[in-house]
C-alpha cells in the first residue's frame, strides 16, 4: 500500500478550521482508494511566533524537502508586521523548494455562483500558471534614508530565461493534458500569455520564451494579452482562455479575480509546484482573522487543495472524486455560496462532502 508522507502547517485564523476539514475529506479517500498518509505538523504561524520569536529554520525547510507533498492552511496574524511570518512560511517554501509554478484552476461549478452576467460553467473553466519565484517578488531592493523626507525605495523585477521558458514550457504541457481530459467536447487547447511588454519592454524576454516554446507545440493554438486587457477580456469573454502563463506579480492580481468568477475566495484553491518534487498546496483566501474560531469560513478551498495535491502525487482517482463530491454539492444548490452567508457551519460543509463521497 503506498503511503505518502505529507506536511500540515494550520497557520492562522480560519487556517486550522479549514485544514481540519481538508484532512477529513483526504482520510476518506484514503480508505476508499487503499493508500496511506502519514502527517506531520509544524506549528509555524504568526500565533507561534508572537510565542516565541521564531520563524522557518533552514533545518526544517530542508526537512520538507524530503516530504512528498505540504498542505499549508493560511499565514497572517493582526499583531505581527505583515509579511514577516508569511515572507518566512510561504516564499520558505516557494524559494527553498524552489516551486516555480502556481497553479490556479479558475473553474466554475455552479452558474448561481458567478456574479458575471449569463456567464455559467461552460465559459469559466481556466487555469493560470504564475510564474513563482521570480519578479518583483525576488525581493532584491531596499530602502535609502528610511523615515525621512528623502526617502528611498527601490525593488528591482527579476526575470531569467530559465524562469520564463520553464513557467511557459508548464502552460502548454498542461494545455495538452487538459485538451486529452476533454476530447470529447471539441475545444482546441490554447496558450495565452499576459504580461505588459508594450510598457515594461524588459517583458520582451516573456515574449521571446514563449514564441520559442511555442514552435514545439504546433497543435496549440497561441494568444497574447497584456494585463490590463487580460482583466477586461476575463470578465466580458472568460470562455477565451484555456491556459494563461504570466508573470509572478500580475498571476497574484488576475487569479483573484478569477476566484471571484468561480464564486469567491471559499472555493479557489492553489498548487505551489516543482514538477517531480516536493509541492505546497493551500486555499488561497488568507487567515480572515475576523472569521477566526467562529466556525463559519468556507472549507471547500482546502478541501479542492487537497484534491489538487492527490492529482499531483498521481492519485487521480481520490482528486476526481473530491471534485465530483464538490461540484454535485454547489450545482444541486445544497451549498448555496461559498462565503459566510452559506448558512452553513465549516464542519457542516465538511460533513457534507463527506457524506457525498460515500455516496458515490
Amino acid at each position: 500500500m503506498k503511503t505518502y508522507s505529507i506536511g500540515v502547517i494550520p497557520g492562522d485564523g480560519i487556517g486550522p478550521e479549514v485544514i481540519r476539514e481538508g484532512l477529513k475529506t483526504l482520510n476518506a479517500v484514503t480508505e476508499l482508494d487503499g493508500f496511506q498518509i502519514d502527517t506531520v505538523e509544524y506549528p509555524y504561524s504568526g500565533e507561534y511566533y508572537l510565542k516565541t520569536k521564531e520563524l522557518v529554520p533552514e533545518n526544517v525547510i530542508d526537512e520538507w524537502r524530503g516530504l512528498d507533498a505540504v498542505l499549508l492552511g493560511a499565514i497572517g496574524h493582526p499583531d505581527v508586521e505583515p509579511g514577516l511570518v508569511e515572507r518566512s512560511v510561504i516564499l520558505g517554501l516557494r524559494f527553498g523548494l524552489d516551486l516555480y509554478v502556481n497553479l490556479r484552476p479558475i473553474k466554475l461549478y455552479a452558474e448561481h455562483l458567478c456574479p458575471v452576467k449569463d456567464k455559467g460553467p461552460a465559459d469559466i473553466d481556466f487555469v493560470v500558471v504564475r510564474e513563482n519565484t521570480e519578479g518583483l517578488y525576488a525581493q532584491i531592493g531596499g530602502h535609502l534614508k528610511r523615515g525621512t523626507p528623502d526617502e528611498v525605495a527601490l525593488l528591482n523585477g527579476v526575470y531569467t530565461w530559465k524562469g520564463c521558458e520553464r513557467a511557459v514550457r508548464y502552460g502548454f504541457e498542461l494545455a495538452q493534458q487538459r485538451a486529452q481530459s476533454r476530447s470529447s467536447n471539441g475545444r482546441s487547447p490554447k496558450v495565452t500569455l499576459v504580461d505588459k511588454s508594450n510598457a515594461i519592454r524588459p517583458h520582451d524576454i516573456w515574449v521571446r520564451a514563449f514564441e520559442q516554446v511555442a514552435e514545439e507545440y504546433p497543435d496549440i493554438e497561441t494568444d497574447h494579452a497584456y494585463v490590463d486587457a487580460c482583466c477586461m477580456w476575463m470578465l466580458k469573454n472568460p470562455e477565451w482562455f484555456d491556459v494563461i502563463v504570466t508573470t509572478n506579480l500580475f498571476g497574484d492580481i488576475i487569479t483573484d479575480l478569477g476566484a471571484m468568477l468561480q464564486g469567491g475566495m471559499g472555493i479557489a484553491a492553489s498548487g505551489n509546484i516543482h514538477p517531480g518534487k516536493t509541492s505546497m498546496f493551500e486555499p488561497i483566501h488568507g487567515s480572515a482573522p475576523r472569521h477566526a474560531g467562529k466556525d463559519v469560513a468556507s472549507p471547500l478551498g482546502a478541501i479542492m487543495a487537497v484534491a489538487m495535491m492527490l492529482e499531483t502525487l498521481g492519485e487521480r482517482r481520490s482528486a476526481t472524486r473530491i471534485e465530483a463530491a464538490v461540484s454535485s454539492l454547489l450545482s444541486s444548490g445544497a451549498i448555496a455560496s461559498v462565503d459566510t452567508r452559506s448558512g452553513l457551519s465549516t464542519t457542516q460543509m465538511g460533513d457534507m462532502v463527506l457524506n457525498e463521497l460515500r455516496a458515490q
